[in-house]
């Protein structure tokens, strides 16, 4: 009997650790559009590296950055930190992102969104501006950190 009890309750505590609930539409919906924002942020004429550590602060340590179109794989949050604090350096015009549409599924979300900007990176002669339609999937751990981002660029 005591047998019995305890193979229960190891059931039941390995059921509980390994099937979690999947976060809430309004959850990861709000989350989207806060990651976005702090994406937005830290790419201003003015960021800091607040704006930059807010931003990071939306992942997971070991996150995997992949820029699709460019084969680009981002493997860390030290690695992103080292990346965006040298952008940084670089002139910012202006910038902005305007979210077109969040879908949802089991904690991922999908955003297409509006970016246009202005800019001169510290190695260019010339500014440049661009305007796009990009689509970024967000997949997010059982705590709601963005643990996997696939950037896919627009047309």
């Amino acid at each position: 009997m005591i047998r019995l009890i305890l193979v229960l309750c190891l059931c039941t505590i390995s059921c509980s650790a390994f099937c979690t609930a999947p976060l809430a539409e309004a959850e990861l919906r709000r989350l989207t559009q806060e990651f976005i924002k702090a994406k937005n942020g830290r790419q201003q004429p003015n960021s800091t590296k607040e704006d930059v550590e807010h931003f990071l602060s939306f992942l997971t340590d070991d996150i995997k950055d992949q820029h699709v179109n460019f084969n680009v794989e981002i493997n860390s949050k030290d690695e992103l930190r080292s990346g965006m604090l040298a952008k940084l350096n670089d002139k910012i015009f202006f910038s902005n992102i305007d979210i077109l549409e969040i879908m949802v599924g089991r904690n991922v979300t999908f955003v297409k969104f509006k970016e246009h900007a202005k800019g001169q990176p510290s190695h260019m002669d010339k500014p440049f501006e661009y305007t796009a339609i990009n689509i970024m999937a967000l997949e997010f751990n059982e705590l709601g950190k963005i643990k996997h981002i696939r950037r896919h660029h627009g047309l």
